[in-house]
């Protein structure tokens, strides 16, 4: 397995993403190449000790840069020796097996569908992050973001690529998909979301996928849906909204544990049962959010990973490239489309 690592992209590149890289080499047996700035990325392994290339460790030179202020619809375009834009060229052309990338969210979406491309039939990709729940299981959240406007059929489409990466890289068989929404009845929310859920419904009754019907937040976090359907606005606001709860909570819990000596007494009893809860809340343990709906596997780590998070998202991108995920959605995909000549 070889994966493609956007090195310069990041807040903490070419640094913790070079450590992370080499890291995932060491841990997972994967080839890694890192593309970016040569020169860059040898002065990080310098400093991380490395005076040499660890072995299965290359190094592509892209001399550009994407940056947070850059448009992220055409700066692949307009920076063509960008690592993120010679790291899919390289995808594209199957030198490796996936790319890994904690730049520009949208300059990578952008990118993933003008040159890797988009599944034949699949009209919009969309982020699939996994969301954290009360069992430690997690929820595949689809989307987050990258459409922000919805069409009945993309989220009939998403319904299918979230419940094909549950069953395929976190191993649920039969996983229970929900239609996020302001209720659990069928006739609730925006017209859109109505006929969502009939079509959804359909293909739950044709034995495609495995329909439970709108769910609401609540019961997201109690871990009643494997995959949870929405539209990026809305799935943007909850995992925001999730993301901000888990940083409130854990500085409460600092801020009460440490407040006297009996508090710290205390904390020092319980730190073996609360770090497993600590861990679930930490999204560097997922690490990254998979690109679902490109024809190869793309994966988005967190703008701020450090090299924990970004070796998880590498790990994430083995198991993605080893799922076949792109071919299981290309088989299906005339069971997701509402006019299959299209």
């Amino acid at each position: 397995m070889k994966i493609i690592v956007d090195a310069m992209g990041g807040d903490n590149a070419p640094e913790q993403i070079v450590k992370g890289a080499i890291q995932a080499n060491q841990d997972f047996g994967c080839d890694i190449i890192l593309v970016g700035r040569g020169e860059a990325i040898l002065k990080a392994m310098d400093r991380q000790g490395y005076r040499d290339l660890p072995s299965g460790v290359e190094i592509i030179h892209a001399d550009q840069v994407i940056h947070a202020e850059d448009n992220p619809a055409n700066a692949f375009r307009e920076k063509k020796d960008s690592s993120l834009t010679v790291a899919l060229n390289l995808l594209r052309d199957n030198v490796g097996d996936a790319v890994v990338s904690a730049g520009s969210t949208g300059a990578l979406l952008s990118a993933a569908t003008l040159i890797t491309k988009r599944i034949k039939g699949i009209r919009r990709a969309a982020l699939a992050p996994l969301i954290p729940t009360e069992d430690g299981a997690g929820a595949v959240l689809i989307d987050c973001g990258a459409n922000v406007e919805c069409t009945a059929e993309y989220l009939l489409q998403f319904a299918f690529m979230g419940s094909y990466y549950a069953e395929r890289v976190l191993h649920r068989p039969e996983p229970r998909v929900a239609l996020l929404n302001n209720g659990s009845e069928a006739g609730k929310g925006p017209a859109v979301y109505q006929e969502a859920h009939k079509l959804l419904q359909a293909a739950s009754d044709a034995g495609r996928i495995n329909f439970v019907g709108n769910v609401e937040g609540p019961a997201i976090i109690r871990g009643q849906a494997d995959v949870v359907v929405c539209d990026g606005f809305a799935g943007n606001i909850l995992l925001k909204g999730m993301e901000g709860m888990g940083i409130f909570i854990t500085h409460a819990a600092k801020g009460l544990f440490y407040k006297n000596f009996f508090t710290k007494l205390a904390a020092m009893l319980l730190k073996k049962h609360i770090a497993p809860l600590a861990k679930k809340l930490d999204s560097r343990e997922t690490g990254g959010t998979a690109l679902l709906g490109i024809s190869r596997p793309v994966i988005k780590a967190h703008g701020s990973s450090d090299a924990y998070a970004l070796r998880n998202a590498i790990r994430q991108a083995i198991s993605c490239a080893e799922a076949a995920l792109a071919e299981d959605i290309a088989e299906n995909i005339d069971f997701m489309r509402l006019d299959a000549e299209a």
